[in-house]
Formats: structure tokens, sequence, C-alpha cells
């Protein structure tokens, strides 16, 4: 099955056509929030390269959250447009989840069954998107279980996660290893001091790990008669605050 994958979810802007799950062409920003104006120009620039290669677009998968208000509103309304355009199903696929591939891709540590993987996105005011997930490793595959996505304040390592959280999704008489990362993960290493705790660095979600996610997560995959009832992933409510930068009310 050959997807056009958009991934909008924080401050990096990507797009990426994967075939069978693998990634055959990626355009990608991480120099900041510019996804409005980039995103339609990288889906230009891949419907073209597709058509030069004989591919033909079957689904659009979309990275639905939890992220950034702006960046899913932006993914979310392009990917509308693309459905209702080409006639073909919207994929919707967890951030988290995409981040957890991002680790396995890019992973400076070894996964296997008794790692815990940690993703965590900056969810401003000390919070961050976070959930817990055992890695189960299948061949290229890596599988994700855990717990539900929930808003956290970043205060302490019980206030992250509770015993009774962890032993959920690794095997108590294996020694955990908790790796965490995201763009929400730096803010963290002062509050997880404990040695089983590891900071990954540099691990953003991109379009191009979401095709392997995408094919398994098709079953739940948006008809274009259910498309105009769908929203992102927002997991919380916005909520407007004074700015903290001089001059501004």
């Amino acid at each position: 099955m050959t997807i056009l994958c958009i991934e909008t979810s924080t401050s990096v802007c990507s797009a990426a056509i994967c075939k069978d799950g693998k990634p055959f062409r990626q355009c990608i920003n991480k120099e900041g929030s510019s996804h409005a104006r980039l995103l339609p120009l990288y889906i230009e620039n891949l419907l073209d390269w597709a058509q030069t290669e004989g591919m033909k677009i079957e689904a659009v998968a979309l990275s639905e959250g939890p992220g950034s208000y702006t960046g899913l509103r932006i993914g979310t309304s392009t990917a509308k447009g693309l459905c209702y355009g080409l006639d073909i199903p919207l994929i919707p696929v967890p951030t988290l989840e995409v981040l957890c591939q991002a680790a396995k891709e890019q992973s400076q540590f070894t996964i296997h069954n008794s790692v815990v993987l940690c993703p965590m996105i900056d969810a401003r005011r000390m919070e961050v998107y976070t959930a817990l997930y055992s890695a189960e490793v299948k061949g290229e595959r890596l599988k994700v279980k855990g717990s539900q996505a929930r808003a956290v304040v970043v205060e302490n390592e019980e206030n992250l996660y509770s015993r009774s959280d962890l032993e959920a999704v690794y095997t108590p008489s294996a020694q955990r290893s908790i790796y965490y990362f995201g763009d929400g993960a730096e803010k963290c290493q002062k509050v997880l001091t404990q040695p089983n705790w590891h900071y990954v660095p540099d691990i953003v979600p991109e379009a191009q790990y979401m095709g392997i996610l995408a094919d398994s997560h098709q079953p739940s995959a948006i008809s274009l008669q259910q498309l105009a009832y769908y929203e992102p992933y927002y997991l919380k409510e916005f909520i407007a605050a004074p700015s903290h930068i001089k001059g501004l009310n």
C-alpha cells in the first residue's frame, strides 16, 4: 500500500511517501514553525515524484497528536483536503507511537522486550504529553503497547509515572531500562535522576517513520463519509494565557 504521510505535531514539519511500510522519499524542515508555508510545497513535490515513479497514493496517514494545536490543525486540514480530492481514506497514527518508531530507527540503545519507551512531547507550562510503551520487537517491526496518553506536570518521578504504571508495561522479573525522548524530554532531566532513566536527545517525530505504523492502524482508517467529523487528538483544551514577553498583553 502506498501512503502519503504527514507529520506536523511539533516544530518539525515533514511529509513522506511510504510503500508497504518502507519510506521512499521525505521532505522535512527542523528549523521552526513554517508548517502552513512548507507543507503544501512538500506534498506537491512528493506527489509529482510519486507520479513519475508510477506510484498511486492509496491513503493519507496523519500524525494525529497530541502536540501543537496549530501544527495539528494545519496537518489535519491539509490531510482532509487531500483525502477528499484523491478519494482516499485517512489513517490517523498516534504521535507518541511515531516518536517510539523514530527512537527505534535512530536508537542509541539496544531495544529488547524489557526496555520501556517513554516518548514526551512538550505541552508548555512545565507539562508534557506522554505515555509508557514496552518495546516488543518482531523482525523490523516495533510493537508498542502501553498506558493511555496524558498531560503530566513535570514535578517528580512519581508524578510522571507510578510503580503500577511501569509494571503494566514491563516484566517485573526483568531489569528495566526506561528511555525517554522527544521535545518535552529535556526539561525532565532534573526530575528523572534514577539510574534506570536514560535521556535520549535529538529524537523527533518524522513522517518517514509513519508508514509501518499506518499499515498496522489501517483497520481504523476514516472513510470519506466520516471525514468531516474527524478531529485531531488534542488531549487537552486550548487555554489562552497572558504573554510573558515584555510589552505584549
